[in-house]
């Protein structure tokens, strides 16, 4: 099933989906990587307030390029998302609705996602110049000694995405194996969106 999504994720839009879906998200996303995440937990773990707000809200694992001329921003593709999983039951009892990355996370990242209801969502590896080209804006928030590992705001539009791990814990990275070898492999393999899949990573404003 094919979805749109809009920030901030409320809980009863992160209900609807399902592990193998496909998603075209707008709004505001937060970008950061394990140095930003050790900070931020080190944080709530003195019993200080984050600095951002995370209700809701989803983190994408990147670190971006620099911008060329007249972009928002540089190439900026997922990192991998387990060095983040030591960090990450921590911010989803904050609130965090979601987070974005590429490949497996552990059990007690999967056992936070069904307690909090939160999503995980692959992002195309090796392909960080296409999806930068749904980013339409980039803003600096904390860390900037971080360099490209601090913590930006970004704006999206038609943000290309997968569900991974859904809110009930569905792993595509073990039900995919299984559908295939099953001889289901086309499960997860949707028709192309309404003018294909050519242009389904270009938002409207920049056709």
């Amino acid at each position: 099933m094919q979805h749109r999504l809009t920030t901030p994720l409320l809980p009863e839009a992160r209900q609807q989906l399902a592990a193998g879906d496909t998603c075209l998200l707008t709004g505001e996303i937060y970008t950061a990587r394990d140095a930003a995440h050790a900070r931020l937990v080190a944080a709530i773990e003195k019993g200080q307030s984050l600095p951002l707000d995370l209700q809701h809200a989803l983190i994408y694992y990147v670190g971006p390029c620099r911008p060329q001329p007249g972009r928002a921003i540089g190439a900026a593709g997922p990192t991998t998302s387990g060095r983040m999983d030591s960090f990450t039951p921590t911010l989803l009892k904050q609130g965090l609705a979601g987070t974005i990355g590429k490949g497996k996370r552990d059990s007690e990242v999967k056992a936070a996602m069904r307690q909090y209801g939160a999503v995980y969502f692959a992002a195309t590896g090796g392909a960080g110049a296409l999806l930068a080209r749904s980013i339409l804006a980039s803003e600096l928030l904390l860390y900037p000694d971080l360099g490209a590992e601090a913590v930006y705001r970004l704006r999206v539009e038609d943000f290309p995405l997968l569900v991974a791990i859904d809110c009930q814990g569905r792993d595509l990275y073990e039900l995919g194996p299984q559908r295939f070898l099953a001889g289901q492999g086309t499960e997860f393999c949707p028709a192309p969106p309404q003018g294909g899949w050519d242009k389904a990573h270009v938002p409207q404003s920049r056709r």
